[in-house]
C-alpha cells in the first residue's frame, strides 16, 4: 500500500528536476540557441500622414505603418529592439484587436493593438526580467512605451541620444515617462560606429544618424535567414526609397540623406535584406513570435 504514493512522490520530483527553468504563463523559455534567433513581434498598426513624409496619397501602397519590437536571441543573451507605441499597462484586453489614444505634446495619434509586448514576449518563453540588453533605435515615441520594463537590463545608447532623451527641454515627439527608468539603469555609451553585441560580429548596432541625434540600426546575421538590417526610422515607408523623399521632422534632413547613402553601400557589401520597421505590408507578411527566424 506504500508503494504506489512512493513511486508517485519520485516521479514528480523527477519531473520537477527536468522541467525547464524560467517558464511563464506555461510556456517554457527556450534554451540558448546555437546560431541567433530573430522574433518579431506585433506592437501595433498606426495611421500615417504621407504629407509629414513629403509624400501624397495616390503615391503610397498605404499610408497605415506597422509598429514592431524585436527580441534577438543569441547563445550570450537577448536583446530587445524597440518597445513599441502603447504601454502593456494600457492593454487591457489580450487578442482582442482595440483603438488606443496615445496623447504626445498637443496632438493625439491612434495606434491598434492586440496583444501587450509582455505577452508576446512570454509566448516566446521570455519575460522583461530575462532580457541582457536594451536598445531603441531611436527615441520617439513610437519605439519607447514599454522600455521601463526593462531597466534590470543593460542599455546600449548613443552619448548624443541620452543626453536629448534627458534634457531639461526634451525633442519633439518624446514620450519621457515611457523611458524615465532608463537614467539610473546600467548604461554602455556607445562610441563607435558599429557595436558588436555579442562580440562575435553577428548581432551589430550601426550608428545612422540624421532622424534623430542618436539614430541607430540593428544588423542580425542569421544562419538560415541570411543577414538582415533592422531599418529603425531610416525610411518608414517604402515609398521614401523608391521616390527619394525625407520625412518633414527629421533632425538632420542633410544627414539622413548621407546615412541612406551608407547604408546602400552596407546593404550592397553585405548582402542584408532591409526590413523596413513601419513597412506595413511587409511586416504583415513576417512571421511572428512565438515563431522566429533564424
Amino acid at each position: 500500500m506504500l508503494r504506489a504514493p512512493a513511486i508517485h512522490v519520485v516521479a514528480l520530483a523527477f519531473a520537477a528536476l527536468i522541467a525547464p527553468v524560467g517558464t511563464y504563463a506555461g510556456q517554457p523559455r527556450q534554451l540558448p540557441p546555437k546560431s541567433p534567433r530573430l522574433y518579431v513581434f506585433d506592437c501595433g498598426t498606426l495611421g500615417g500622414d504621407p504629407a509629414r513624409f513629403n509624400l501624397k496619397r495616390d503615391e503610397m501602397a498605404t499610408s497605415d505603418m506597422s509598429v514592431s519590437c524585436y527580441l534577438v536571441v543569441h547563445a550570450n543573451g537577448a536583446l530587445i529592439w524597440d518597445t513599441g507605441a502603447v504601454p502593456d499597462m494600457e492593454v487591457k484586453s489580450e487578442n482582442q484587436r482595440t483603438r488606443h489614444r496615445v496623447v504626445i505634446a498637443n496632438s493625439e495619434r491612434y495606434v491598434t493593438l492586440a496583444k501587450s509586448l509582455k505577452a508576446q514576449l512570454a509566448e516566446a518563453g521570455y519575460t522583461p526580467a530575462d532580457i541582457d540588453y536594451v536598445a531603441l533605435s531611436h527615441y520617439h515615441w513610437d519605439h519607447t512605451a514599454n522600455t521601463n520594463e526593462f531597466t534590470r537590463a543593460t542599455w546600449l545608447v548613443r552619448k548624443v541620444e541620452r543626453d536629448a532623451m534627458f534634457a531639461d527641454q526634451p525633442p519633439d515627439l518624446v514620450q519621457r515617462a515611457t523611458f524615465n527608468a532608463l537614467r539610473n539603469s546600467k548604461t554602455v555609451i556607445i562610441d563607435t560606429d558599429d557595436h558588436d553585441v555579442f562580440g562575435d560580429g553577428s548581432v551589430v548596432i550601426k550608428w545612422a544618424p540624421g532622424h534623430t541625434p542618436g539614430h541607430q540600426m540593428l544588423f542580425v546575421k542569421l544562419a538560415k535567414t541570411g543577414p538582415v538590417l533592422l531599418s529603425g526610422d531610416l525610411y518608414h515607408y517604402p515609398e521614401e526609397r523608391t521616390l527619394d523623399r525625407v520625412p518633414t521632422f527629421e533632425a538632420d534632413p542633410g544627414q539622413t540623406r548621407r546615412t541612406r547613402t551608407a547604408i546602400v553601400t552596407f546593404l550592397k557589401n553585405s548582402r542584408a535584406q532591409l526590413w523596413i520597421q513601419h513597412d506595413f505590408t511587409a511586416s504583415a507578411a513576417l512571421k511572428k513570435g512565438p515563431a522566429f527566424y533564424d
